[in-house]
């Protein structure tokens, strides 16, 4: 039976963006099959009391300087985002909406919007930028504006953070195989051996 990773995160978090950066090899290396779960980190903050390390000043600029060190190790390409934090609450509810509707097309989106956030990196939070994104990832605005305000969409993204924090989330990303959980991108080596 093939083993099954589950992947919750949210764009704004630039240590899942190097998370998913690894995740396809990892599914070639286990033959496990990942499933993205898109989540709200706002959400899952407020339900577990939990921050952004970069409420810490000190743990926000060592945090700079690993993520860097990490993107080195994995060679990938990494830039701090100035306009950080973003809300992601559209951008999230556009993958809810995606892999709801349209789940051929929810890794183009990943790709492109987690390509927008952490390598280019732009303003995901100005509908103008959102717009010019998703068109050259070949997505209209308009057809992604509705997905986005559908009712169904909206409580198919609340019912996966609620999901996330009952099952002991706290932050992104966060791993789950079978009740196994592992938080953060430098735990995918655990991953890799509950995959095993």
């Amino acid at each position: 039976m093939q083993k099954t990773v589950e992947f919750f995160f949210d764009f704004g978090s630039p240590t899942t963006y190097l998370a998913h950066t690894q995740l396809a090899q990892l599914a070639t290396d286990t033959g496990a099959k990942v499933v993205y779960r898109p989540m709200l980190l706002g959400g899952v903050f407020k339900a577990t009391g939990n921050a952004s390390p970069v409420t810490v000043p000190a743990k926000g600029r060592w945090m700079g300087q690993d993520m860097a060190r990490f993107a080195t190790r994995y060679r990938v390409p990494f830039a701090h985002n100035p306009h950080f934090p973003i809300n992601t609450l559209t951008l999230m509810r556009g993958a809810a909406g995606l892999q709801l509707r349209q789940p051929q097309d929810l890794m183009r989106y990943v790709d492109a919007v987690f390509n927008a956030m952490w390598v280019q990196p732009r303003n995901m939070g100005a509908p103008e930028v959102l717009a010019e994104v998703l068109g050259a990832a070949g997505f209209g605005a308009g057809p992604f504006m509705a997905l986005v305000a559908d009712p169904e969409v909206k409580a198919a993204l609340v019912a996966t953070t609620e999901e996330a924090v009952a099952r002991g989330a706290f932050g992104a990303p966060t791993f789950f195989v079978g009740e196994q959980m592992f938080f953060g991108q430098d735990r995918l080596d655990f991953v890799r051996e509950a995959l095993a």
